[in-house]
């Protein structure tokens, strides 16, 4: 079988002998030919050939065409902060000031969609036949905080109604853009959603499940499949967002796969995920990312409706043999498995001292993130933090822990930090993978005073 016969096999739900492997290398394609994330984010023919290589290296069964959160956000009226190593960051929300529901729908002829189409359209030419290739969309919810910031949280308690009314205009931005990217080839729509791991089954049922399930139906009806991706901890939400029916979910690493299996398997529901980013694929070794690749497939009841992928957008630096090793993982198990049966890696140490919290002069906000330079959920997981030390000024300190920092990923463990994005206070954790709203953070933060 190729590649694409395996992708879209496990998406129509039969069995295959195979595990399907999937890549997401966005701006770290970019890397493998010497062009910054910059670059490849503007320059349609620097995107292309550094997908070529991604295809060529990787040998990837699905592969994602452009993986940039911010597209339809910058038509949209949002100010981007652009970085040479990462994806574009939003820096500004149009309507953090404003309760209006736009009704300005992109056009495939607006701001960065055309270089998206025509790199999709190269790649369909190029590799249509053997590679499922994935369009990426921003989500209804994401969308929404892009335009409205970290207010979208007070909203759903104070005015669910426009949240309502917002969602559902960025429902109409998602069909439209998958809409031109299933025109220009695409095989899967994902829809990826990090924010969607913020908030509770409840605020789920009540605002997401309506608008998600139109989206997917949209895309089953155009003659795509559909992916539902989300970032940091979405595990109360696995089993909501398989009634919205898409045809896969995609988790990263704050969820434990083989518990997330049990629940889309119920659902019949492929799901996918989740190697570690930072931990594995960004600092460990070769062998590190061939034995956790290994260990994550045995550690499934049965690999019937999976697909092996990072547990999000790669990170720019990560070592090319790093990834071949998750490829090898995944297409050669049982030898690779072999190979790996005595290995034992080895674990980052921490060389800090953790502050003396019992005896702090103010109060010590702490957000450890994956980066929020390039993790939305964790973007505005720090811009509560942030908000807040404007607010309370010098009577607070706040410091941001990134995770794609080694000495970070060691201050986790002393930590015991399960979850990314989470914010402790004075040592203390108060919010993990869920955005507290703003009251209820400075009556926190008070109690320390």
């Amino acid at each position: 079988m190729t590649g694409k016969e395996k992708v879209l096999a496990v998406l129509n739900k039969e069995k295959i002998d195979s595990i399907p492997w999937l890549p997401f290398a966005g701006v770290h394609a970019g890397k493998l030919k010497g062009y910054t994330a910059r670059e490849v984010s503007t320059d349609a023919e620097k995107l292309i050939k550094s997908l070529r290589e991604v295809n060529k290296l990787y040998k990837p069964d699905g592969q994602p065409v452009m993986f940039d959160l911010q597209i339809e956000a910058e038509i949209l009226g949002c100010d981007l902060v652009w970085s040479e190593d990462a994806p574009p960051t939003v820096a500004s929300h149009p309507l953090s000031e404003s309760t209006d529901i736009p009704d300005t729908i992109p056009a495939a002829t607006d701001g960065r969609i055309p270089l998206s189409i025509e790199a999709m359209k190269a790649m369909k030419a190029e590799f249509g036949d053997t590679t499922a290739l994935y369009g990426l969309i921003t989500g209804p919810f994401t969308l929404s905080s892009h335009l409205r910031g970290t207010n979208i949280f007070m909203d759903m308690i104070m005015n669910p109604d426009y949240v309502k009314d917002l969602l559902s205009y960025c429902v109409k931005v998602a069909k439209a853009v998958s809409g031109y990217y299933i025109e220009a080839g695409m095989d899967v729509i994902a829809v990826v959603d990090p924010l969607i791991s913020q908030i509770s089954p409840d605020h789920f049922e009540e605002f997401m499940a309506v608008p998600f399930a139109e989206v997917f139906d949209f895309i089953r009806s155009s003659g795509a499949k559909s992916s539902f991706f989300v970032c940091g901890n979405a595990t109360a939400n696995i089993a909501p967002m398989c009634k919205t029916n898409p045809d896969s979910i995609s988790v990263d690493e704050n969820v434990d796969l083989a518990a997330a299996k049990k629940v889309t398997d119920e659902h019949n529901i492929v799901i996918g995920g989740n190697i570690p980013l930072t931990s594995v694929m960004l600092f460990g070794t070769q062998q590190d990312n061939m034995k956790n690749t290994v260990d994550l497939i045995d550690s499934v009841d049965n690999t019937d409706l999976l697909i092996i992928a990072p547990g999000c957008d790669m990170p720019y630096d990560i070592p090319v043999e790093n990834t071949i090793g998750v490829q090898q993982a995944v297409h050669q198990t049982e030898q690779i498995r072999e190979m790996v049966k005595n290995y034992e890696g080895s674990e980052i140490e921490f060389e800090g001292e953790l502050p003396d919290y019992a005896n702090l002069e103010k109060p010590f906000i702490e957000v450890f993130t994956l980066d929020s330079i390039t993790c939305a959920a964790c973007t505005y997981m720090k811009a509560s933090a942030v908000d807040i030390k404007e607010h309370f000024g010098d009577k607070v300190d706040m410091v941001e822990y990134k995770y794609t920092e080694p000495q970070n990923i060691a201050r986790c463990k002393v930590m015991e930090v399960k979850q990314l994005p989470s914010i402790y206070i004075n040592g203390k954790l108060k919010y993990s993978s869920i955005i507290p709203n703003r009251s209820e953070f400075i009556a926190e933060v008070e109690k320390c005073l």
